[in-house]
């Protein structure tokens, strides 16, 4: 059985290198949909009974392993010299420094990463991160998925 939550959040970036606008520094209202796998839960009188997770702890992990982080923050590479020297000179500034371009594609990536460790199996049903699928904008999206 497959389930997908999905949540949203703003956030700044560039792609130091492109041809076109996007080397400019801008920002999307990214949206994250993350979908897992598992074996319903059967357990007789269990809060989750029928469920592979319950939406809400679902939501809750992503939000803590990743949206809290991202939202509201630029998203820079840590190889953009000029930015993160820039970012680093505003005080409080929310920053997350990337060891990759923060392209919808490497994000989608980085997104499955701090995702997977998140989401633990803790009903013996299976539970796994199956995919994550970032939203740049409303139609143009990347999924990233455990390879097979």
């Amino acid at each position: 059985m497959l389930i997908t939550r999905r949540l949203e959040f703003d956030a700044g970036h560039r792609i130091p290198n492109h041809a076109s606008q996007c080397r400019h520094l801008h920002g999307h209202r990214y949206a994250l949909e993350v979908t897992l796998a598992g074996e319903i839960i059967d357990t007789e009188g269990a809060a989750e009974q029928g469920m592979v997770m319950d939406f809400s702890d679902v939501k809750a992990i992503a939000h803590s392993a990743l949206v809290e982080r991202w939202d509201h923050a630029f998203l820079v590479y840590q190889g953009d010299r000029v930015v993160t020297e820039f970012l680093a000179s505003l005080p409080g500034h929310k920053t997350v420094v990337l060891p990759v371009v923060p392209t919808a594609e490497n994000l989608a990536t980085e997104a499955f990463r701090l995702l997977d460790a998140a989401y633990v199996d803790t009903y013996g049903n299976q539970l796994r991160l199956q995919r994550v699928r970032l939203y740049e904008t409303p139609n143009n999206w990347a999924d990233a998925l455990r390879p097979s």
